[in-house]
């Protein structure tokens, strides 16, 4: 089957429109994916078929009153039924399953996951439970891009920059965020880094933007008040100091999010799920349906409901400053989401993330900013940084957080505050928890995921760095066996190489780390030149791995040797051996560093 798929392999022109079509797909997915909550939440909630939506405002009150407690209990079996009945992979918040379809199911994600994700994340969101939208439609563009892939028959590699090309578009389509959907993909999707899978990375995020501002306009996700700081002057020293601390409280905050969702995925999944799964939905949604009338019965509004955007988008106004209802928030969001995604929503926990980072940011900055009367910076600076930093360290993507939080804002004055924070969030979490929110649950079916994924600093080892000394000259005219008897002295990790020398040019090279009784039984009957192996490239010490890599590919060779000089190298002139086997043992080496 590989041997076809490498037949098929799509040149640089037909992959790029193969990404181009997963682009606007993708994007038109989206488009789709959002009226669709917008229809189910308007039945849902007041009865009425309507694609009428305002994501930035509040949600009315509802129709049925106090019974909007069981609107999402109502909503949650229908997830349920879907899930069970078609596809156990739509379950949840998305993102580990391309993941793992990415690292450990060579790109493949069945069509069906796309259709069956859309409903049942649909009948979640609009139903109210506490998710966002991003991680159904990663999943529904990955599964578009794995699709297409399947379908030409593609290589394995094509066919993931494909999935991650979907995953990317998805975002764009959804936030409006062209640059920071590129870098959700290179951060979280792609395992290799090179021109030939960013390109269609980058078409398919453009032409899912482009259909994402047909359909929803140029307008970003979030308005902020635009506040003038004094450009000629730095942050004073006591704001720098507010925004790491925020930082360091976003990285805990970021650790309890990814601990408490695991810990409520694992009890559900363990005691209540397998045996009971409409029962366990049921509960949680329960559980939500109460917080959420809960919260509209003491300040008028449903709040945790939904993705929260209107939410977000009131703090960011400055309409939400009080302390306590900030704290109540926060806490109230994060034990929402984590008990509908645990008992079985399906749906993203980017935009919970963006939520608590804005309630987190903003009731910091209530309690600091009467202490600092010279800052410029307002609560909404502080919510935007909250934001970034919380989204950040959850889901370990620190530069996808800083583009995507400036592109939904486009607030340019918290840039340097926001890197700073963002940082310092990430290393608190790393610290406290070496998982993040998307791998943590792979990690908890025994599967890793790399942390450092697409490249590795020994392609740039120059070949003297790696090289074997260990080497001998002895002519092509010896025996065999009076070589390995001259050689007997010598330990095999000294010498792991003779250089054949055939009339002062060099004619092969015999490897003494092979099974030493073959070479004890051809000795005697064989010269050294018999059993040379011409098969070889020529590389110089100060080149680079990454150009030996190359050579041996296209030369089908098992060894290089490293020779000093100009012009055809003579056998003196070699001054090391890299093989095949010395390569593996060097790059298994380099990886250590990535346990630490």
């Amino acid at each position: 089957m590989e041997q076809v798929e490498d037949d098929r392999r799509a040149n640089y022109w037909m992959l790029g429109l193969y990404a181009l079509i997963v682009g606007v797909v993708t994007g038109y997915g989206a488009v789709l994916f959002r009226a669709l909550i917008t229809i189910v939440h308007n039945i849902a909630f007041y009865g009425t078929w309507s694609l009428a939506e305002r994501a930035d405002a509040f949600t009315a009150p509802s129709t049925w009153g106090p019974l909007v407690i069981l609107v999402p209990v109502i909503g949650g079996m229908g997830v349920v039924f879907l899930v069970r009945t078609f596809a156990p992979e739509a379950k949840g918040h998305g993102v580990p399953e391309v993941m793992d379809a990415v690292y450990y199911r060579e790109g493949r994600i069945r069509p069906v996951v796309a259709f069956v994700k859309s409903l049942a994340s649909a009948l979640s969101i609009g139903s109210g439970a506490s998710v966002g939208r991003e991680g159904p439609i990663i999943q529904i563009g990955a599964s578009i891009g794995s699709t297409l892939g399947q379908l030409a028959r593609i290589p394995t590699w094509q066919r993931i920059t494909l999935v991650a090309a979907g995953a990317g578009a998805g975002i764009a389509a959804t936030f409006n965020t062209p640059l920071g959907a590129v870098m959700f993909a290179i951060e979280l999707m792609m395992p290799e880094l090179s021109t030939r899978t960013f390109l269609p990375v980058v078409l398919a995020t453009g032409a899912a933007t482009y259909v994402g501002r047909l359909s929803f306009g140029l307008d970003p996700a979030f308005s902020v008040p635009v506040v003038e700081v004094g450009q000629l002057h730095p942050i004073e020293l006591l704001t720098v100091a507010g925004f790491i601390v925020l930082g360091l409280i976003c990285g805990v905050a970021a650790w309890a999010f990814v601990r408490l969702l695991t810990a409520m995925e694992g009890h559900f999944e363990q005691r209540f799920w397998k045996a009971h799964p409409y029962l366990a939905h049921a509960f949680g949604m329960l559980v939500l349906g109460l917080m959420m009338y809960g919260l509209f019965v003491a300040f008028g509004h449903y709040f945790v409901a939904g993705v929260g955007y209107h939410t977000i988008q009131s703090i960011l106004q400055g309409n939400v400053t009080a302390l306590g209802l900030l704290a109540l928030l926060f806490a109230a969001k994060m034990v929402a989401t984590t008990i509908s995604l645990g008992s079985g929503a399906s749906g993203g926990v980017f935009s919970p993330s963006l939520f608590m980072g804005a309630t987190l940011g903003a009731g910091f900055a209530a309690l600091i900013l009467p202490w600092l009367p010279d800052t410029a910076f307002a609560i909404p600076d502080f919510a935007v940084v909250g934001m970034a930093s919380l989204v950040a360290a959850s889901t370990g993507a620190a530069i996808t957080a800083i583009v995507m939080i400036f592109e939904m804002t486009r607030d340019y004055n918290i840039i340097v505050p926001m890197i700073l924070a963002v940082s310092l969030a990430i290393g608190i979490r790393r610290l406290l928890s070496k998982e993040n929110i998307y791998t943590i649950k792979l990690a908890w079916r025994g599967k890793r995921i790399p942390r450092d994924r697409h490249s590795n600093m020994f392609l740039v080892r120059h070949a003297e760095e790696v090289m074997s000394r260990g080497i001998a000259v002895m002519p092509a005219d010896r025996d065999l066996g009076d070589a390995l008897e001259a050689l007997g002295g010598r330990s095999p990790p000294e010498l792991t190489h003779i250089i054949v020398d055939h009339d002062g040019r060099v004619g092969g090279v015999v490897p003494l780390r092979q099974p030493m009784g073959l070479l004890g039984q051809a000795a005697g009957r064989t010269t050294l030149g018999d059993i040379a192996d011409s098969l070889y490239v020529l590389t110089r010490p100060d080149e680079s791995m990454f150009v030996l890599f190359q050579r041996l590919s296209r030369g089908h060779a098992e060894r290089a040797l490293v020779v000093r000089g100009e012009g055809v190298p003579r056998p003196d002139d070699v001054v090391g051996v890299i093989s095949k086997r010395l390569i593996a043992d060097a790059v298994l080496r380099s990886f250590r560093t990535f346990n630490a």
